[in-house]
């Protein structure tokens, strides 16, 4: 294991809102918490909301209680901004406190310096935010068409699991989002990380933005 001693944690705010994808939050959550228990004070993870009050998710059968606040969580270093049904990004898309208050907090962040690690439709969320402009850029294959329609000023890529612009991240459906965490771990931490957290997780994994 590499020596991390005197390094400071990493800060990776994930993002919840309601009805988000659990699947989108919690795998790459785990991935990060997996890395952390590997390499002791490399990231610290917590998760944010508009307020602190308890989000709604998977039809209602379960909630979230956000760790922070959008007034009060610590600075990110990193955002993982997760997805939802498509029928609720459109209705978030048209949202205006949304848009002024979640996704400004996610641009201003982005503009301070924080990498945006999206996941399935979470890269679709960000289409009114400039975030995505002149980036190459991927999503959901139910969603690809609607992404360049309202990104014209990107590049939406097909047919791979995640897309690395070096402060921009954007993975394909779902589980993509796990191999997309997986690749930073081995960016950051080496392959060793990885292989171990991938026999922990008992996971098929593809390594590959192609």
């Amino acid at each position: 294991m590499k020596d991390v001693e005197n390094v400071k944690a990493m800060n990776i705010a994930f993002l919840v809102y309601d009805q988000v994808e659990v699947l989108d939050l919690n795998g790459p959550l785990d991935v990060f918490v997996k890395a952390n228990a590997l390499y002791p004070g490399s990231y610290h993870c917590y998760t944010v909301g508009k307020t602190k009050d308890p989000v709604y998710v998977e039809a209602n059968t379960m909630a979230i209680v956000p760790t922070y606040d959008l007034q009060n969580c610590l600075k990110p270093d990193m955002i993982v901004v997760p997805g939802t049904n498509p029928e609720y990004i459109m209705k978030y898309l048209q949202d205006n406190d949304f848009q002024n208050t979640v996704l400004k907090w996610v641009k201003e962040a982005y503009d301070s310096g924080a990498v945006v690690f999206t996941v399935c439709t979470g890269c679709m969320l960000l289409s009114n935010t400039g975030i995505l402009n002149n980036h190459d850029i991927t999503t959901h294959s139910m969603l690809l068409d609607a992404l360049e329609k309202h990104n014209p000023e990107s590049t939406v890529k097909r047919g791979v699991r995640y897309v690395d612009q070096g402060q921009l991240i954007t993975t394909a459906g779902i589980t993509a989002g796990i191999d997309a965490a997986l690749y930073l771990i081995g960016k950051h931490q080496g392959q060793e990380a990885v292989d171990t957290i991938v026999e922990l997780f008992e996971y098929q994994y593809t390594d590959s933005d192609k």
